[in-house]
């Protein structure tokens, strides 16, 4: 029999060091009374996890204990079957991406999107905010226009619609946009052929995303970052290793407040691609940055 209060204190000891930088949570209310559960709900919110994060880890450690019978405070749960992520190959996905898309930059207009891929940038995305519906039709196809002739891949944030008229390589939509879809909106988006990222922020988004089978999942934010308002904690490297390692079947993308500086311990964490939003921008000289961003970006894939 479990002691519930021991194997919370093992877990929390165990993984302390690693989950440092993030203050302690109140638990949320049980969904369960099974005691491994209920250690990992606790551990978990000690540790800093929101609590729809926590309820899906405490899930997870206790599906664990009763697939294997070790409850094991040391090993953090990764397995995707103990999370119940869609079993692969996938039923229906949606069209495959590069498992990794390399250095991705987020671009505000179809001008810069052109500069970067012209640069060399291998993956872009168009972000471009506007509540004219012409002109948002219009960018969307200058994007598409100025990619023409490079190897990069196009997507677009938001606008799947405009995406597909205009035949973009693929879209990018945040938990928000991919709530507000319809069950028909998510077969019309995925039968259009175009490749589908999805933003998350922790292991209830995460999921939320594979129940769709998007192209890839993007990861973050992971450091702070100043160009939009989070409504969640920077994540960190070492929780961005164990999204990493849950979502290891995906193509994935790192985003949020990451340098040059940082591009080797964010690829040793697993994740595949590395988005990039300010540095690109902001930098004085936008085609020198890319060159030497593209170079960090080689020098820090892992080796072996």
């Amino acid at each position: 029999m479990t002691d519930t209060t021991t194997l919370a204190r093992d877990i929390e000891r165990a993984h302390a060091d690693k989950f440092s930088a993030f203050a302690p949570l109140p638990a949320p209310a049980p969904e369960s009374d099974a005691p491994v559960y209920r250690a990992a709900l606790a551990a978990c919110s000690t540790l800093g996890f929101i609590a729809q994060d926590a309820q899906v880890l405490a899930h997870a450690w206790q599906a664990r204990w009763e697939r294997t019978g070790s409850n094991a405070p040391d090993l953090w749960p990764s397995v995707a079957q103990d999370f119940g992520l869609q079993p692969r190959p996938h039923a229906t996905p949606f069209a495959a991406c590069p498992q990794q898309l390399g250095l991705y930059a987020v671009l505000p207009d179809a001008a810069w999107v052109g500069r970067m891929a012209r640069a060399g940038v291998p993956t872009v995305q168009l972000r471009f905010k506007s509540d004219d519906a012409t002109a948002i039709a219009r960018e969307v196809r200058a994007a598409v226009e100025a990619v023409a002739g490079t190897p990069a891949l196009l997507f677009i944030n938001d606008h799947w619609r405009e995406a597909t008229t205009a035949g973009a390589y693929g879209a990018h939509l945040g938990q928000e946009d991919l709530d507000a879809l319809s069950a028909g909106e998510v077969d019309e988006l995925r039968a259009s052929g175009l490749r589908l990222g999805v933003s998350t922020h922790g292991y209830a988004e995460m999921l939320r995303a594979d129940a769709v089978q998007p192209s890839y999942i993007a990861l973050g934010a992971v450091f702070p970052t100043t160009l939009k308002r989070m409504a969640t904690a920077p994540q960190g490297i070492a929780r961005l290793c164990a999204y990493a390692a849950l979502l290891q079947g995906y193509p994935t993308v790192a985003i949020g407040g990451i340098g040059a500086e940082q591009f080797g311990d964010v690829l040793d964490t697993g994740v595949g691609s590395i988005a990039v939003v300010r540095a690109l921008v902001a930098a004085q000289d936008p085609d020198a940055e890319a060159a030497r961003l593209l170079q960090a970006m080689a020098a820090s894939v892992p080796r072996g």
